[in-house]
């Protein structure tokens, strides 16, 4: 097999105080590799210093998103392994050979944040509870949900690319789609640096309702009966346990017994339907997606 070509993209918003020190690091450690920064509407002269670094420079015209970020670094990067990491100086370039020597072996390498690595005990609280939503939804074991730093085959990322949404949960979309496709995942530690500047725009509320909403939609994407079946049977308990407080109390099957029994076998079989209809549409898909070559 060919020598892997890598590329490592870097999205960029405002962060000329540490991003040219980075990215000298980066190609001081790797100068073979392809450097690509996404500047995405800096206000700064962040993409200057970066091509003054060497890196290949992207940018937007007006900030779009992290996400954003991410997709056109995949779109333009040319490497067949590309690995994602911050511009905010969290993430230590010489991880990037960490994650690398998992590759092709996996499909997709993900760098595992400590308790201590979040930004607080509430975000660490609520990223374990979407790493168990999340878990439940692929049937693999989710250590970090959310972590930006990672390796992946090109031709996969191209694959979900249409999925990736323009906001700060473009991981969370990834690592469901690309476990519930049935790709390899590996998982190993990585020591998270404080931020050089600034702080971290991620809101535990609100951000935590959109990661809840992307949980629930891939999961609907990819295996619908995961969603309605325990929606179905939910519904099925209360219908039940209704009509027997109905019938034992007042002798009567009432209305609302009926339409809760009711409307649990109609949500269960649309969970059945679905799943046939997300069998279809991702026949033969893998085809046209073929990953590299494992040794």
């Amino acid at each position: 097999m060919h020598e892997l070509k890598i590329s490592v993209i870097v999205p960029v918003f405002n962060e000329a105080e540490i991003i040219g020190d980075l990215l000298l690091k980066i190609k001081k450690l790797y100068p073979d590799y392809e450097v690509i920064v996404i500047n995405d509407g800096s206000t700064d002269n962040s993409a200057e210093l970066s091509r003054k670094a060497g890196a290949v420079v992207y940018s937007h015209p007006y900030n779009i998103g992290n996400g954003a970020a991410i997709k056109s670094g995949i779109r333009v990067a040319s490497g067949d392994i590309l690995v994602f990491m911050d511009g905010d100086g969290q993430h230590d370039p010489a991880d990037i050979a960490g994650l690398l020597q998992y590759m092709p072996e996996y499909d997709m390498v993900v760098g595992e944040r400590t308790i201590k690595d979040h930004a607080s005990f509430g975000r660490a609280l609520g990223n374990n509870l979407y790493n168990w939503l999340a878990s439940y939804v692929a049937k693999f074991y989710i250590k970090d949900l959310t972590s930006g730093f990672r390796a992946i085959k090109s031709k996969i990322a191209r694959n979900f690319i249409s999925l990736i949404p323009n906001t700060y949960s473009y991981p969370t979309t990834l690592t469901l789609s690309v476990l519930r496709s049935g790709w390899a995942v590996k998982y190993i530690p990585t020591e998270i640096k404080e931020r050089k500047t600034g702080k971290s725009s991620i809101k535990f509320y609100r951000d935590g309702v959109r990661f809840f909403m992307i949980i629930t939609k891939i999961c609907t994407l990819y295996s619908p009966l995961r969603i309605f079946m325990p929606v179905g049977f939910t519904i099925f308990i209360i219908g039940l346990l209704n009509s027997l407080y109905t019938l034992i109390l007042h002798s009567r099957f009432t209305n609302m017994s009926a339409l809760l029994l009711l409307s649990s076998i109609i949500i269960s079989m649309m969970g059945l339907v679905s799943e046939q209809i997300c069998q279809m549409r991702h026949e033969g898909q893998e085809e046209n997606h073929l990953p590299i070559s494992k040794r």
